[in-house]
């Protein structure tokens, strides 16, 4: 990878940077411009690609100027971190309050395994207490 991560960023961060930055709370604002100005790295899982894709596909989001160019430009400003066995695991090791979409999980269980701090706005995951969380 080549240098240290600091955050994982959920889903709909990485949509919202794109396309709708004035969503993006001003408390995660700031960490995004810092973790920018050190240089130490946004993450992303390889989940949340698949979700995206996803999203595209069913016409939930337009994406500009299309999904493989929007893809290609997520893999080329974010550090992808891959699903393995202990990411699996940890991910039906999370309390019951965390929410049960199988993708939340994979992200949460990477942050977790990863030792990283998740940008989401997800209240769901943000009350559960389960991975550290910046809103």
């Amino acid at each position: 990878m080549g240098r240290p991560l600091l955050i994982l960023l959920d889903t709909h961060v990485v949509l919202w940077i794109a396309m709708n930055p004035d969503r993006i709370s001003k408390k995660a604002r700031t960490a995004l411009d810092e973790v920018r100005r050190d240089d130490v790295g946004m993450a992303i899982s390889d989940m949340t690609l698949l979700e995206i894709a996803r999203l595209s596909s069913t016409g939930q989001v337009d994406l500009d100027p299309n999904l493989e160019e929007f893809l290609a430009e997520a893999e080329r400003r974010f550090v992808i971190l891959p699903m393995n066995g202990r990411i699996c695991i940890r991910a039906y090791d999370l309390p019951a309050s965390y929410p049960n979409d199988p993708v939340d999980r994979i992200i949460g269980a990477t942050a977790l395994v990863e030792g990283l701090t998740l940008i989401t706005a997800d209240a769901a995951i943000r009350k559960s207490r389960a991975v550290p969380t910046i809103w």
